[in-house]
């Protein structure tokens, strides 16, 4: 019986560790390449399909993919999403709203480039879509594109992404500028079970300063797409950068975002991630503090409703003395949403004198809603300083009470608390230009919800 029982196990492991559906069954790739793609970009997008078509789906035994919801990791003939229309292109052209102090402004619609509007950059700044980029800056793309591996959990679909033909920015801030207001970046998605695969890559040069925000946002109402984004953020000596991904998605579209962060001496990184629609979101981000001096700031303002799934998987890996990290995510939930974080700290062995912190807030506005958190530590060093933490709970009553007897109902006044509860988040931000266009999202966000 015994035996029975572990050959029963066996064969039911290696059938769940099988890529049951064929996601893909080529690269998903724009018609013809360019003829004058670099060699090593080629060879890249053939060596990264081979990997696609070797890994497994994500399976009930990954850790990786503990607590998620595997249906909808499930996948079969997607397509890469098709060329808009002119007139539809100029309706998305005159949707994408950018910030007043904006210093650039690139809008794509499945996957291609529709308007590009770069004069204000200072003299040296390079901002120009991944694939000129690839054309005219070749060997400063390679040295920092797709550099860390997808280790939490979307190998696949980051394999799936660098096959592909990517839109997506890259931009590049040499020694000493300093850019002033933000270059935004929208990305528009639609067709029915399509898929887009933006790629940011940021490299700051010694001394510089840059922002970005990516705008994530749906064509199609009922459309079911997926979008696979990734960013990579190089950040070199005494260099500061910002970078948001906004999203609001329909409640059909489903994204993964996997980002990855270098931060060199004395640097500073700040990423963000708001997600206020979608019906599931896989977050991954790694943060490497590689030199002294260096710090690393994680945030995340999250809105589910309905039945959303955000999953969100962090590691801030701290490898050498003298080095910060800080994460701070908040999740404000209704409906039956479910929210799931999966955060480490990793203090190598010899990072000494480290701060690193971790915090994931939940809260729940229903008794369906589920905020499911694992956080953790492993620390192989000495004179650290690093907490972590996550709490999930319900409005305070004293809350509902205090607006109630001033004449609030109680649906709104869960939703004024829910926005405070998620401007903390807003308020870590850097510049003021940043903050004006998370809280104008946010609050459409809350208007959209009704009662």
């Amino acid at each position: 019986m015994a035996e029975a029982i572990a050959e029963l196990e066996k064969i039911v492991s290696d059938e769940l560790g099988k890529s049951s559906i064929s996601w893909a069954d080529a690269p998903l790739r724009a018609g013809a390449d360019s003829a004058d793609l670099p060699d090593w970009y080629r060879e890249l997008q053939d060596e990264a399909w081979k990997t696609f078509m070797s890994l497994a789906d994500p399976g009930r035994r990954d850790e990786a993919w503990r607590f998620a919801n595997l249906k909808l990791t499930k996948f079969s003939g997607l397509q890469l999403a098709t060329a808009v229309d002119a007139a539809q292109a100029q309706t998305l052209v005159e949707r994408s709203v950018a910030g007043a102090k904006s210093s650039a402004h690139l809008v794509f619609a499945n996957n291609v480039l529709l308007t590009q509007d770069g004069e204000d950059l200072p003299e040296g700044v390079i901002c120009l879509p991944m694939n000129e980029a690839l054309l005219h800056h070749g060997d400063k793309v390679r040295e920092s594109f797709l550099q860390e591996d997808a280790q939490l959990g979307g190998a696949k679909f980051a394999a799936l992404h660098a096959a592909g033909t990517l839109s997506g920015v890259f931009v590049y801030v040499p020694d000493g500028v300093k850019v002033d207001g933000p270059v935004e970046v929208f990305h528009w998605m639609g067709g029915k079970e399509r898929v887009i695969l933006p790629h940011t890559l940021i490299v700051s040069a010694e001394g510089a300063e840059i922002s970005v925000i990516d705008h994530y946002q749906s064509i199609d109402e009922d459309a079911a797409g997926l979008s696979i984004g990734m960013t990579d953020i190089v950040a070199g000596k005494n260099s500061k950068v910002n970078y948001v991904a906004l999203q609001r998605l329909s409640v059909s579209d489903r994204q993964v975002q996997i980002g990855s962060s270098q931060v060199g001496e004395g640097a500073a990184v700040k990423t963000a991630l708001v997600n206020l629609g979608a019906a599931w979101v896989r977050n991954e981000n790694i943060s490497r503090m590689m030199a002294a001096g260096s710090r690393s700031d994680m945030l995340a303002l999250n809105l589910a409703t309905s039945s959303d799934e955000i999953d969100q998987r962090t590691l801030q890996l701290h490898e050498v003395e003298h080095t910060e990290s800080d994460l701070f995510y908040k999740n404000a939930l209704y409906g039956q949403a479910r929210t799931i974080f999966d955060g480490l700290i990793v203090v190598g062995k010899g990072a000494h004198h480290t701060d690193a912190f971790q915090t994931c807030r939940n809260l729940l506005n229903s008794d369906d809603a589920e905020a499911s958190s694992m956080p953790g530590l492993q620390i192989d060093a000495d004179q650290v300083r690093c907490s972590h933490g996550s709490t999930a709970g319900p409005i305070d009553p004293e809350q509902l009470f205090y607006c109630s007897a001033r004449g609030i109902p109680a649906q709104a006044a869960r939703k004024l608390i829910s926005f405070g509860f998620l401007h903390d988040v807003i308020d870590r931000l850097d510049g003021d230009d940043i903050k004006e266009v998370v809280n104008r999202e946010l609050e459409k966000a809350f208007a959209a919800m009704g009662e």
